[in-house]
């Protein structure tokens, strides 16, 4: 004879084992295959009323939602949803013809339907039994008691209800961390930007060109150290030696001319009275000697003063025609430096006279060079990478051995104070309002 309160025994480890389930997954499962202790059943299914989709089922480790028998059983349990509203035996009688076929042809012949309490209309479930005898009375009161501790235990295992006991403290974390984000975002600092900026020379003397003419000779090379009156280059001048020897020619003709006029003016009067044209015709040449003379010695230039010699490429300089005024190159104090920092436009912020500079130069990044702002172009022009920008001028402080005329890098330029979200900002806001065009 079977025991008659082993079902209630079975009802009693059930409870207290999904009392140990940890996730809502879990709890799904163990609804649908564990029940079988408390009762024989051929097939369990587990209906998400708020998710509109079957949630589990006995014998399966997941439901394909578009299989044909998903998709017919779904169906009908959106039915039963509507109308029981307890736990209730269903069958295929009381269904129309096309769902009554669906039934006979895939379910067995009796079913419960067994709503799961303490959920509300937003998060209805249900669980559905099926086998082949009818329900008897005992058994739907056990399954009503069983249907009671699964409800209240997918309640205390719903997101839903943890998302509600936390979002007072989630609250109070946004609160705080707002707060804690705007206090940071008023933090005063000093604006800054970044700019390529090269080493130049303060002051240089320009070597131009004093004469039309080609490079014949270059007698430095870039960066040599010069001294005072050293030649630096001589332009070709076998155009002017031609003119010297023409020049000379003429004059040794009309001194010649003179000077036998000068002697036959003693007893022939047209000779005296060609004396005077002949002696302005002498002193022309002479002039004209001189004057060539003058300008080749201009064809060499030498240097104005002591330093070193800067120009960019010697292939390039040598042979290149120069015309008068034309830059050659430049002599500077290789001591007296400057920096020059072109600052593009877009980048541009609140500048003054006296602002602090720091150098990083490319040769050597982990060390940096101080200087103050001495100079800022009041318009921007193009720079060697057609990019508009603002000629920068700035001194060196205490201007290191490693700094020399030629060497590049970055500076970074500081301006006034600000709070950090107006420096954080500021370009989006500039492009915004260019956007916008407010």
């Amino acid at each position: 004879m079977s025991n008659p309160l082993q079902p209630l025994a079975e009802l009693l480890q059930l409870q207290r084992r999904m009392r140990a389930l940890d996730s809502r997954d879990s709890l799904a499962f163990f609804m649908v295959n564990e029940t079988h202790r408390l009762t024989n059943y051929r097939q369990a299914i587990l209906w998400d009323g708020g998710a509109d989709k079957l949630a589990a089922a006995s014998g399966v480790s997941s439901l394909d939602s578009h299989a044909p028998f998903c998709r017919g059983f779904a169906a009908l349990c959106r039915q039963w949803q509507q109308t029981c509203h307890k736990i209730a035996a269903v069958g295929a009688k009381d269904l129309s013809a096309a769902d009554s076929q669906f039934w006979q042809e895939y379910l067995p012949e009796h079913g419960l339907w067994i709503p799961l309490p303490h959920l509300g209309k937003e998060r209805a479930m249900s669980l559905i039994l099926l086998k082949d005898a009818p329900w008897s009375e005992p058994e739907k009161v056990l399954l009503e008691q069983l249907a009671d501790a699964y409800g209240h235990a997918w309640q205390s295992l719903s997101h839903q209800g943890k998302r509600r006991q936390s979002a007072p403290r989630i609250k109070r974390k946004g609160l705080v961390a707002g707060v804690v984000l705007a206090l940071i975002m008023l933090i005063p600092v000093r604006q800054s930007v970044l700019a390529p900026a090269e080493v130049v020379a303060n002051k240089p003397t320009i070597l131009r060109a004093p004469l039309s003419g080609v490079v014949d000779v270059l007698a430095v090379k870039p960066n040599q150290p010069v001294v005072k009156d050293q030649v630096l280059v001589s332009l070709d001048a076998r155009e002017l030696l031609n003119q010297r020897e023409n020049a000379r020619q003429q004059s040794a003709s009309a001194e010649a001319q003179y000077r036998q006029a000068q002697q036959m003016a003693l007893s022939d009067a047209d000779a005296k009275a060609q004396l005077a044209v002949l002696a302005s015709r002498r002193q022309q040449t002479q002039s004209e000697m001189k004057f060539v003379e003058s300008q080749l010695a201009r064809m060499e230039l030498k240097s104005p003063r002591d330093g070193i010699v800067i120009f960019d490429n010697a292939t390039d300089l040598l042979g290149r025609s120069v015309s008068v005024g034309e830059r050659i190159m430049m002599v500077a104090d290789p001591s007296d430096a400057q920096l020059e920092i072109q600052l593009p436009a877009g980048d541009a912020i609140a500048l003054e006279k006296g602002a602090e500079v720091r150098l990083f130069l490319n040769v050597a990044p982990n060390s940096r060079q101080n200087a103050t702002l001495t100079q800022i172009g009041y318009r921007a022009t193009p720079d060697a990478e057609n990019v508009m920008a603002y000629r920068l001028l700035a001194e060196f402080n205490q201007p290191e051995a490693v700094v020399r005329v030629g060497l590049k890098g970055t500076a970074k330029i500081y301006g006034e104070r600000t709070v950090l979200i107006a420096y954080l900002m500021r370009k989006p806001w500039s492009s915004l309002r260019v956007w916008l065009g407010v």
